[in-house]
């Protein structure tokens, strides 16, 4: 396993109020994100500034980096990129190639060289509602089409409050387990949704019990070797002043990071996976 980054821009809001971007890193043990809004007047500008500052970057050569702009910007970004960074889509249909108006497939973005997707982003499942079924059966057919996913999972406050975190977010895992066998090319980012952009963030001990849930569940459902081998990341208003302390937790692989993107100790935040 090698580190990898990931920063997207939500299509759905490029023609409204708001961009928002995502970076995500991943090494041998630990995988981060980075997510940040931006106003429309930054657009494409937005990820040309994350490409261009993470092209002059000193990254560590452990880190994989990968940029998932809007579909629009999907090529241009590929184009611009250096530095070892990837360029990656922020969604994908179940189906093949066929009469799906406005959807891309897997083989479309195997074709334009994307390599990576991110599945089940908790505006996704919220906003559109995307069911678990639903993105289980687009995960099946990413992999299928040779894509790599980034399993997006997580509670509601609602949830939280109630004590269902866990029967939660094994409920959508299960969900894919129902649909894919092989979890090699699969990273789960657990994403507490009370917890993004509000400035909240889970203790480093509610953030290790569900992660540890998770690897618990992977080795009695999936297999030893995807408890083992599966990086899973915590998502929900990490900076470089709570990262070092949610690392240390030993099922706590990376992050999922919000505003602290848009600063220059995100590096910081990226090299320290490493």
């Amino acid at each position: 396993m090698s580190c990898f980054i990931v920063s997207f821009l939500y299509s759905s809001t490029i023609s409204h109020n708001h961009d928002t971007t995502t970076i995500f890193a991943i090494n041998q043990n630990n995988f981060w994100a980075f997510n940040f809004v931006l106003t429309i007047r930054q657009k494409w500008s937005a990820s040309f500034f994350i490409i261009e500052g993470l092209n002059n970057a000193s990254l560590d050569p452990n880190v994989d980096v990968v940029i998932s702009p809007p579909a629009i910007y999907l090529l241009l970004a590929k184009e611009i990129a250096s530095n070892g960074v990837q360029v990656a889509a922020q969604n994908v249909y179940d189906k093949g190639n066929g009469a799906y108006t406005g959807e891309i497939s897997p083989e479309q973005l195997k074709d334009a060289g994307i390599n990576w997707v991110i599945i089940g982003h908790s505006e996704r499942r919220a906003l559109l509602g995307e069911s678990d079924r639903f993105v289980a059966s687009k995960t099946r057919a990413a992999l299928a089409g040779g894509l790599s996913v980034i399993l997006c999972i997580g509670e509601s406050l609602e949830e939280r409050e109630a004590g269902t975190t866990i029967d939660v977010v094994t409920r959508q895992l299960q969900a894919v387990a129902d649909e894919v066998s092989d979890w090699s090319n699969i990273v789960i980012a657990y994403e507490p949704v009370w917890a993004i952009g509000t400035g909240k963030v889970a203790t480093t001990e509610q953030a290790q019990e569900v992660h540890a849930a998770i690897r618990d569940w992977l080795k009695k459902t999936v297999s030893d070797k995807a408890a083992e081998g599966t990086r899973i990341l915590y998502g929900g208003s990490v900076t470089d002043k709570n990262s070092k302390e949610l690392a240390t937790q030993p099922d706590v692989d990376g992050f999922l990071v919000g505003g602290a993107s848009l600063k220059p100790a995100f590096v910081d935040i990226i090299n320290s996976a490493a």
